[in-house]
Order: C-alpha cells, then structure tokens, then sequence
C-alpha cells in the first residue's frame, strides 16, 4: 500500500466513525484556535501601546514614582515614594531645556448627566497637558492655569464621552453641568476625536484641573507621574539630568543612594512595555498550548480503542503479506491526519476568535505567519507523537492471535 493509499483508507477509517471523530479531534481544534487567539490578541496590544507611545512625541520625559529606601535597604512593595506638584514646580523651574511640564493624578469616575451615565476615567493635571499631548478641541477650550489655581470645577470631554452620555458625539454639551462620582463639573470643551484605541482611549477620557480631582475625587495631593516635554530632542538627555538632579535634591537622596523615582524616556517606557506584553503573550500561549497536549491525550485514547476494534482487520493484513511497518505507518497517518484536521479547523477559529476579540476590546489583532505554522506544525507533531504508541502495539500484534480475536 502506497503513501496516498495509506491516506485514503486513513480517511475512510475516520469517517465510518464521525462523531468519535469529531470529538477527538476537539481538543486539537481548540488548542490551535487558542493559541492563535491568544497570540494574535498579545501582538495586537503590543502594537496599540507602541503606537500610543511613539504618538506621544520622542521630546516626552515620564517621572513616576520608585521605591522608597530607609537606612540603605529598599522599601520592597507597597513602600512606593510619592511624587508631588512641587516635584512638578521645580521641574517647570529648571530653564530652557524644558518646555511643558503636567504633573497627573487620576481615577475611574461615574459620570451622569440628565438620564444618561457612563464609567470612564479622569485625569487630573494642568495646562501644559494640552501642549505635551498635542491636544484638539473639537469645540470649547482646554482647562487654563486659572482653573488650576482656583481649582475650578470645569471639565474637558471626550467625544466618546459625550457619546455615552448623549447618544451623539456632536451633540450639545458645553455649559452643561455633569456629576463625576457626584461631584458637579462644568463642561468647557470637548476634544477631538483622536480614533486611539486600548485601555485608556483619549477619545474616552475626561480632564480636569488636578487641584479640583486631588481635592474633589481623590482626596490626596499625591500625583501617579510627571509629564515633561523637552525643548527639543537635543536636549533630551539635559532634561533628563537636570531632572533627576533636581528630585534628588527634593528628596534629600544622599550620594552613592538609589533614587526613590523613575525618570522614563519614549525608548524606555516603549521598551518596557514591550517586554511586559510579550511575556504576557507567551504566558496566555503556553497556557492555551496545555490544551494541545489533552488533545493529544485523546488521541491516543482513541487511537488505542481502534486498534482493538479492528484487531481482527490487522491479523488478515499480516496473514496475506503486510509487514509490521506497514500497520504501524497505517495506523501513525490516521493519528497525524486527525491532528492535521484539528490543526486546519482551529487555524481558522483562531483567526476568528482573534478578530472578535480584536472589535470587543476595541484594539486592532495581529496574527503572524509564524504563530500559525508554530500552532499548526505542534498539532501535527501531536498526532505523531501520541499515535507512535497505538501504531507500535498494532504492528507487533501476532497474526494468529489477531485472527482469533473475538
């Protein structure tokens, strides 16, 4: 029996039992798509927060909190130094070499006007946001420092925000008085639309003077991180020194001392998150990729149940002529043509289990070519590896024992 002869009577093996089948095949079906899924949704973040970052500028200095020391020994978790808006004056202090400085504090708030609500979040900061972002307004104005130092209860939407509140992104909104977490704020403008999608969304995100958040809706004078645009790109590395130089001083950190904050460029924040996303990636594909291995598993099982069903089929193979090598090669392409099988079909769940979850998550999915042969040739790997064994056991099967199977 040939190669292509071995797969026809392969397939007709397979399908004289289609149920059984089917569900073998299942967990193959389900691995592939998993882990093609879980892949492409990894790469897709990725590629939403490097976009997010590099959008950002290459002239953005980020400074946010470290871990605090005492006596020489670091704090470990939970003893995180804080920074401060005075850290934020001083910054805005240090001369030419910076040109915008937005210290931000932020929390999720509830947010109702009239009969409709939505949940979103809010940021807290100054007015030199609007220049480090390079904000919009779509209509209205941004908050000013006078809203800053008399801690004006005003608010900036986004139009995804005023969507949720409204029905219409267009609609009619400034003046109008909102409640955040029940505090009422004034609407002064509305940005624009940006088309920025992931976990924090411009397009879905309220600003407000961070004197009124920290006082209104925080109850702290803490801030998450600095914001700081330098003068040029040239002058990154003076800002970032200057930066440093002047917190440590803040901070009274003696020489030779770790610094109790972080003072990130766009190649470090981008390399970082990077290195955490595809970790997490690997993570959620290993895991999915448990699922081959139980489908594996059953395939053997099953594999196993049809070479005792077809005991008697063996013994008249080898009693007109077939060699051991020719059963056990029948049986192993049985095993491999499921796992391929299982393999294709869970391709093709995974590319659309992938996009779906690409439009619930709002993010753009990125499938490579090399998830899929990876996932693919594993699945095909399976069927070998787990279909050795039953092959082996029908292939030693004596002849005549075989033929006086009941």
């Amino acid at each position: 029996m040939n190669f292509l002869e071995s797969i026809r009577v392969s397939l007709r093996a397979l399908r004289a039992n289609k149920l059984r089948s089917s569900l073998t095949m299942l967990g193959i079906i389900i691995g592939v798509a998993a882990v093609i899924a879980m892949v492409g949704i990894g790469n897709g973040a990725t590629a939403s927060i490097t976009s997010q970052i590099q959008g950002m500028g290459s002239n953005l200095l980020t400074i946010s909190p470290g871990q605090s020391n005492s006596g020489g020994v670091n704090g470990g978790a939970g003893s995180s130094a804080s920074i401060t808006m005075d850290d934020a004056e001083k910054i805005s202090a240090l001369g030419p070499a910076i040109k915008a400085v937005a210290p931000i504090s932020s929390a999720s708030a509830q947010v109702v006007l009239g009969a409709g609500n939505t949940s979103t979040s809010i940021n807290g900061t100054t007015e030199g946001y609007e220049v480090i972002k390079n904000v919009s307004m779509a209509r209205g104005r941004f908050i000013t420092k006078a809203d800053v130092d008399s801690s004006a209860r005003v608010a900036v939407l986004g139009p995804t925000v005023v969507e949720n509140l409204l029905g219409d992104a267009n609609a009619t909104i400034i003046g109008k008085i909102i409640k955040i977490n029940n505090v009422p704020f004034q609407v002064i403008g509305v940005t624009t639309a940006t088309g920025s999608t992931g976990f924090q969304s411009s397009d879905d995100m309220i600003t407000a003077p961070i004197t009124t958040v920290q006082a209104r809706l925080i109850g702290k004078k803490t801030v998450r991180s600095i914001l700081v645009s330098a003068s040029s790109e040239a002058e990154m590395q003076t800002a970032q020194d200057d930066i440093t130089a002047a917190l440590r001083k803040t901070h009274k950190i003696q020489e030779g001392k770790e610094n109790n904050f972080r003072v990130q460029n766009q190649a470090d924040m981008l390399a970082t998150m990077t290195s955490v996303t595809q970790t997490l990636t690997m993570l959620l594909g290993g895991i999915a990729g448990i699922s081959l291995l139980v489908g594996g598993i059953g395939i053997m099982n099953i594999m196993l149940v049809s070479v005792t069903e077809r005991t008697r089929e063996i013994g008249i193979r080898k009693a007109i002529g077939a060699k051991g090598s020719n059963i056990l090669l029948q049986f192993l392409i049985e095993a491999v043509v499921l796992s391929a099988l299982g393999g294709g079909i869970g391709i093709a769940l995974g590319y659309g289990g992938s996009s779906l979850a690409g439009k619930a998550l709002s993010m753009d999915t990125s499938i490579s070519v090399t998830s899929v042969l990876v996932a693919f040739g594993f699945s095909a790997a399976i069927g070998i590896i787990f279909g050795v064994f039953p092959a082996r056991k029908a292939a030693a099967m004596d002849p005549i024992d075989a033929l006086r199977y009941e």
